[in-house]
């Protein structure tokens, strides 16, 4: 079952951070085929002092980390469609909210 990792470093209303939860099951629910029950998803919150990030950055509050580990295997089709479905589902169901 691949398990996913989201670090921020500013703290989002509940609603906000279970919609991140769920844009990112429902993306590998997609791309990789998997069950709605296969759900591995953390959220740590950082302070911001606690995580740094690239100094360039015109909002690094809004500094966020995805890690996704999942078995090898997958097609490189897949993982670009993972990617593509990470996008569509932050863009449409979190960070437009």
């Amino acid at each position: 079952m691949p398990s996913i990792l989201i670090e921020v470093r500013k703290q989002y209303s509940t609603e906000q951070e279970v919609a991140l939860i769920e844009a990112m099951h429902t993306a590998l629910m997609e791309a990789f085929d998997i069950k709605s029950t296969a759900k591995n998803v953390r959220l740590v919150v950082h302070e911001p002092h606690r995580f740094a990030c690239p100094p360039h950055l015109d909002k690094p509050e809004c500094y966020t980390f995805i890690r996704i580990d999942a078995m090898p295997g997958r097609s490189l089709d897949a993982k670009r469609a993972l990617y593509r479905n990470i996008v569509q589902q932050l863009d449409r169901n979190v960070w437009r909210t």
